[in-house]
């Protein structure tokens, strides 16, 4: 990369001057081939137009018959010669015999040229070496009726039409030399803003860096998405088609048209930076970051940044159920510890038999429990999460209940969906009766039975129930009734929910009796999630 060659500015400048000075060069030698062909027409139509009107003047044929025709038409050649500012001007003989000659020395003396065609009546031009060096001349002959009388010839030195073709030419080249300059300097610019533009970097750096990145942005497992000022996408990377579920490169394709949830949608028309924000879709949890990019104050698109918070997320809901039990079982210990204390006292001090009593009756209560879960939910998961809810619940003063009805053998269904869905409807029951423990005794009621081909998972708490007007909101992300408490808080329980039961082709629904009622079918026959 050090030793590089010219930059694709430099290579750019060197083509646009070489280009521009060929343009001007060929320009200017077109117009000089112009110009000297206009300049040796003008002479030729000069010439001609002299040399007529002189043979068409009545003194010349006048003069002629005088014995002394010179007398008469030297004086009258040189004031027309002065007039017109031809070189010279020569009457003579049908023999080519000189009349007048702009040097008296020549008159009488033959004229130096072609005269047959004008003999014979014939107007003619051509380029000649006479007296006076070469010159542009015309031959015109003077006629008395029908019959040649005279010759008259008028001349322009080439000398003279060379002077006037080189100061049209100064001309010329004055402007391609200004068009030249203006031409350059426009490259340099143009040169000068490449350059900034590509680093100045040459144009086999400029592809690799280019094949480079296109190579790390689809790498990278991390999805990345880049957006123009009008919200379509300009690249989408392996990763974010994976997270986003799209099929094919979405490029050129605005973000409504690639079937995004709303918020997510949302989040990536922000016209201001969002970090780290969960959203959930049909399929996947993640975390999502954007961040304008701007030239100065020119907007030039946004980047999106998506992160596969799945299954951490459903990790973190085992966590706190693993939590949640340990609590519970450690809340128990505690309170056995106690029970046996006060078992220990009451054999202490002789009352043997309260001591039996009242160490099995708190037996018999937690067996109960055991044998009513265990027997009624044979799915091992599903039995172990109902235990440590109900321990849970009890520890906060809630009680847990299965409904006569449930009933349930193991399942093909993916356990962490299990616990998830029943995970999270149990945990949202619980806070909600124990929000309304003033108003009604804090209670949560779950069934879990098979229906027909569906699993049945229905919840009900003593809380405030749900309002009409929340009830469309609910599953959405961010929804809750709890203050949020950083990256995984509140109002994301109910959302993957909702993601499990879209996933299965399931329905949820929600309900109000003494409080919220969620009731859930999950497919049994379509056996493990997609």
């Amino acid at each position: 990369m050090r030793n590089r060659r010219w930059s694709l500015a430099q290579q750019l400048l060197l083509v646009q001057v070489a280009g521009f000075a060929a343009l001007v060069a060929v320009g200017a030698g077109l117009a000089w081939a112009d110009a000297s062909h206009a300049a040796d027409y003008r002479a030729r139509e000069e010439v001609v137009a002299v040399s007529r009107t002189i043979a068409d003047t009545p003194t010349v044929l006048s003069a002629l018959s005088t014995p002394d025709p010179s007398g008469q038409l030297e004086p009258y050649s040189l004031r027309v010669q002065a007039d017109t500012g031809v070189d010279f001007i020569t009457i003579m003989t049908p023999d080519g015999i000189r009349y007048t000659h702009p040097n008296p020395a020549q008159i009488g003396q033959r004229f130096l040229g072609n005269i047959d065609q004008a003999r014979a009546g014939r107007t003619f031009t051509e380029t000649y070496t006479g007296t006076l060096g070469p010159s542009m001349r015309a031959v015109v002959p003077v006629f008395d009726g029908t019959r040649v009388v005279a010759l008259v010839s008028v001349g322009i030195k080439v000398e003279a039409i060379s002077a006037e073709l080189t100061q049209q030419l100064m001309r010329l080249l004055a402007v391609a030399a200004a068009v030249l300059v203006v031409g350059v300097a426009g490259s340099v610019l143009v040169s000068a803003r490449l350059k900034r533009q590509t680093r100045g970097l040459a144009p086999a750096e400029l592809s690799s860096v280019f094949a480079y990145y296109e190579a790390t942005l689809h790498a990278v497992r991390e999805g990345l998405v880049l957006l123009d000022p009008a919200g379509r996408v300009v690249l989408c990377n392996d990763g974010a088609r994976e997270l986003l579920g799209l099929d094919g490169d979405p490029a050129g394709m605005a973000v409504a048209e690639l079937g995004l949830p709303t918020s997510l949608r949302t989040t990536f028309s922000s016209r201001e930076p969002r970090t780290d924000e969960i959203h959930v879709t049909d399929s996947r949890v993640l975390v999502v970051s954007t961040a304008p990019v701007r030239d100065g104050q020119r907007a030039r698109g946004t980047v999106v940044t998506l992160r596969d918070h799945t299954d951490l997320q459903h990790l973190t809901g085992e966590l706190n159920t693993t939590r949640g039990l340990a609590e519970s079982l450690r809340s128990q210990a505690h309170e056995a510890a106690n029970r046996l204390h006060t078992v220990v006292s009451l054999v202490e001090l002789g009352r043997a038999a309260e001591a039996v009593e009242f160490a099995t009756a708190e037996l018999e209560i937690a067996q109960r429990l055991t044998d009513r879960v265990v027997g009624a939910v044979a799915e091992p998961v599903l039995a172990a999460l109902l235990l440590g809810k109900a321990a849970e619940a009890n520890e906060r003063g809630v009680e847990l209940t299965l409904t006569e009805d449930t009933a349930l053998d193991e399942l093909d269904l993916e356990a962490r969906d299990l616990v998830t869905v029943l995970g999270n409807l149990i945990d949202n029951a619980i806070d909600a009766a124990i929000e309304n423990a003033a108003a009604a005794r804090p209670r949560v009621t779950v069934t879990v039975r098979a229906d027909g081909d569906d699993l049945l998972l229905r919840v009900a708490d003593t809380g405030k129930g749900v309002a009409d007007a929340a009830k469309s909101e609910v599953f959405q992300r961010g929804w809750s009734t709890k203050p949020q408490d950083g990256l995984v808080g509140h109002g994301l329980g109910l959302a993957l929910v909702g993601q499990v039961v879209r996933r299965h082709d399931g329905e949820v629904l929600l309900g109000n009796e003494s409080g919220a009622v969620f009731t859930v079918r999950l497919p049994l026959w379509q056996g493990v999630a997609r």
